[in-house]
């Protein structure tokens, strides 16, 4: 059975894969526009194309380095983690999710154009191409994600019938999700540097200074923002949800490999125990895939007012298949871990069915929750907006507080999903709710990657002139991106949060009984309050940089509209917005290798210089830290966000008022909050566990 259910899956990888393939097919025979409407759209493309390639250039160098560090380690078989398997699995990894990002930001940048020529005829028409192109990055990165992971099962696996004293060969497969992490990190904290470098620079001196409408072709820097929108919400959101998918689901077979049942003997009992252990989170996401794939099918309108529901319909629709399909696998494969290591109680297999769905309902929660603390129709962004008639400093300070406050639901929700989960399947429970909050990535990070077509949609009818429908279309489609963008922010953090919880508790069975993680161990409680610390050092970095590569982009736009005579007023020359590409590359890359490097670095000094229990405290403290922060800094940003949209569609004395001009200010300091520090605290969380992980036998056994 261990082979079929691998088959099984593989071929649901592969059919995932080709529909994403064939979507993009489709989307390419479509009407790209007018001539001046493609020559917008090539200077896009070849923005993205041009920091992908840089980019990829220095990670393929870190790849390398550290795909040799880790065959150079020792792998006797019982240290495990370490040598040419692991790194082998790493570079698959590494591979696999800048394959993902690469793909989805290549249909994104050609979607758009005609998205923009479809919303000529109808909105349907230009929701069909937007929402397909989304789920292009979706189905890649599930396929790919799953595809990777089944591969590397069926060739390290070896006889499961060995009994509890046998190797545990999905150690190596956790190099899979190193290779993974460490490409996410550096997508997103780069491409968030990239794209809110273009955006603030832009905003600061296009609208505030020369008061021109946004995405106007007068000012240099709208290409990069372009641009950015799709290497940071496109290729680094599918980065960081790729990384998710994986880390949870190798996760979850690690700790069920602890978790097997004693069969009294029987060596059929207990290789049929490990295998559904094992296989239980991969057959389930293959399951989320099929659920994805039928819910991309209720994603339909051609009214304004449906938008929001259709895409959230989808959503819905795919969960509900989750939940009938994944009652129909459980029944099948019938997981029972033990609730404990060592212990002799077992969860039932409904019990462990019952987890999954509870992360699959939670993870739906928090997205409207953050959605409701985020969108431009609710009070909380309407009273950021309120507070920006006496001035920027008021709106700042009532949007810390509105992302602040925003913590509190979504921290309750997940912790008692952990106590829930806990209580009905132990360990292996909290693990899977993490796979069941994933499962359905697939039309989850579709509906989170239409937005970003639909803005860009938006800025290429203005800049190439489209009549005012047009603009209204995708207008429309775009305030839809923003309600989704919300969701999948808040899907992501809580995806994060379990998923880093999962391999905070592999990294606990694999540091053993030995070593002692509670309180009362002043190692631990010294690696908490360093752990604790780092989320904030690490958005410290983030920031700094966005502040760096914007004021770079500052003095540049400033420039042209100095130099270039007749730019600012519309009537003379043509802005250079390949320089202003080129600012936003150089910044983003020299800026993103400190930032990136810590999540590495932190761990591995913490476990060499005090011990295992330290590095377990540092890695408890990085994520209790690590939900408040990104939950706060996503919130707040989109809420500054929505309360300069609020008044900019015509409340509070509308654009060019000096409100409008207060929340603009709050919205450029939102901006790297929400697309820069605050998505990538996800990843360093994640990738910190996995490199304390990964490297655990170089660690003093304390």
């Amino acid at each position: 059975m261990y082979l079929f259910w691998n088959i099984l899956s593989l071929a649901i990888a592969v059919a995932s894969i080709v529909y994403a393939v064939n979507l993009f097919q489709q989307i390419m025979r479509k009407d790209p526009g007018d001539a001046k409407m493609q020559k917008i759209a090539e200077a896009v493309q070849q923005g993205g194309r041009a920091f992908l390639h840089a980019e990829y250039k220095w990670l393929a160098v870190f790849v390398t380095v550290v795909f040799f560090a880790l065959c150079l380690g020792s792998d006797d078989g019982k240290t495990q983690f370490l040598g040419w398997k692991t790194a082998v699995a790493f570079v698959m990894g590494a591979v696999a999710s800048a394959g993902a990002g690469y793909f989805g930001m290549h249909c994104a940048t050609r979607a758009a154009v005609r998205t923009t020529q479809a919303a000529k005829t109808s909105l349907g028409a230009a929701l069909d191409i937007a929402f397909k192109s989304g789920t292009v990055m979706g189905m890649t990165v599930v396929g790919l994600g799953l595809l990777g992971i089944t591969l590397l099962m069926v060739v390290y696996q070896t006889e499961l019938v060995a009994g509890p004293t046998a190797v545990n060969f999905v150690n190596y497969v956790l190099g899979f999700s190193f290779g993974a992490s460490s490409i996410a990190l550096f997508a997103r904290v780069g491409g968030g540097i990239y794209t809110k470098a273009a955006d603030v620079g832009g905003d600061l001196v296009g609208k505030v200074e020369a008061g021109i409408p946004e995405d106007d072709p007068r000012n240099p820097a709208v290409i990069a923002d372009n641009v950015g929108d799709n290497v940071g919400d496109v290729a680094g959101m599918g980065a960081d949800l790729f990384e998710s998918y994986v880390g949870a689901i190798i996760s979850t077979a690690i700790i069920g490999w602890a978790l097997v049942p004693g069969a009294g003997g029987d060596a059929t009992l207990y290789e049929r125990n490990a295998s559904s252990l094992l296989l239980y989170p991969i057959v389930l996401s293959a399951v989320g895939i099929v659920a994805s794939f039928l819910g991309t099918f209720r994603v339909k309108a051609d009214d304004e007012s449906k938008l929001s529901s259709a895409l959230f319909g989808g959503l819905i629709a795919a969960s509900v298949f989750l939940v009938i399909g994944g009652a129909l696998i459980t029944a099948i494969m019938q997981p029972t871990p033990l609730m404990t290591i060592g212990g002799t109680a077992t969860a039932t297999h409904w019990a462990v069915y019952g987890a999954m769905v509870v992360g699959l309902v939670v993870g739906v929660i928090i997205g409207k929750v953050t959605e409701y603390y985020t969108s431009e129709k609710m009070a909380p962004a309407q009273m950021i907006a309120q507070q920006s008639k006496t001035g920027a400093a008021t709106n700042i300070i009532y949007g810390l507080a509105t992302g602040m406050a925003s913590t509190w639901i979504p921290t309750i929700l997940l912790a008692l999903a952990i106590y829930i989960c806990n209580d009905w399947a132990g360990m292996y429970g909290i693990c899977v709710a993490a796979v069941g909050m994933l499962s359905t990535l697939g039309i989850s990070l579709g509906v989170d990657a239409y937005g970003p077509v639909a803005d860009n949609a938006g800025g290429l009818a203005e800049m190439s002139h489209q009549p005012p429908e047009v603009r209204k279309r995708t207008d429309s489609l775009d305030a839809t991106g923003n309600t989704t963008a919300a969701i999948g922010k808040g899907f992501a953090i809580g995806s994060a949060a379990l998923t880093a919880l999962a391999l905070f508790a592999a990294y606990k069975v694999a540091a053993g009984a030995n070593v002692n993680l509670s309180l009362d161990n002043a190692d631990v409680v010294m690696g908490l309050l360093v752990g604790g610390m780092l989320p904030f050092v690490f958005s410290s970095m983030a920031m700094k940089a966005v502040g760096k590569a914007a004021n770079a982009m500052v003095e540049e736009v400033r420039r042209q509209f100095r130099e270039i005579p007749g730019l600012k007023d519309g009537t003379g020359g043509e802005a250079d917005y390949a320089r202003c590409v080129a600012i936003s590359t150089e910044g983003a890359l020299r800026e993103m290798v400190v930032p990136g490097l810590l999540a590495i670095v932190a761990p591995l000094l913490m476990g060499m210089i005090f011990g295992k229990s330290a590095v377990g405290g540092m890695l408890a403290g990085s994520t209790a830290g690590g939900v408040m922060m990104a939950l706060f800094m996503a919130n707040a940003g989109g809420a500054w966000d929505n309360a300069k949209k609020y008044i900019e569609a015509g409340h509070l004395g509308g654009k060019g008022s000096d409100t409008h001009k207060a929340a603009v200010t709050g919205d450029t300091v939102g901006d790297p909050f929400k697309d820069t520090a605050g998505p990538s605290i996800n990843i360093l969380m994640k990738l910190m566990t996995i490199a304390a992980l990964i490297a655990l036998p170089l660690f003093k056994n304390v």
